[in-house]
């Protein structure tokens, strides 16, 4: 799932209209509506703000909002995108259990 598709569908879910998220947010309606559209991108402090106004984990939707990020910043690349999100994943584990031997 996408995260615009995740918050229009916690948005319906909790009958919030667009225009209270948006004040929420701090921003205006027509912003928002694009966030929700995936015109325009939302930042962190958004997310997370969208993550307490919907009382769900905020993991969850910073989850599928960087995967958002990182689908747009390498779709146009095909296998060489996927080879590099597998190196990514095992320079994540590697740093990982380096983090975890420092702090023992």
């Amino acid at each position: 799932m996408l995260f615009t598709e995740k918050i229009k569908d916690l948005r319906l879910h909790s009958q919030l209209p667009q225009r209270k998220l948006a004040a929420a947010l701090d921003i205006d309606t027509a912003t928002y509506c694009k966030i929700e559209k995936g015109e325009r991108k939302a930042r962190k402090e958004q997310v997370e703000l969208l993550a307490s106004v919907f009382e769900i984990d905020k993991k969850e939707l910073l989850t599928l909002w960087l995967a958002d990020k990182v689908t747009d910043l390498v779709s146009e690349n095909g296998q060489v995108a996927r080879n590099a999100l597998s190196i990514a994943v095992e320079n994540l584990e590697y740093k990982e259990q380096n983090d975890t031997v420092k702090s023992i």
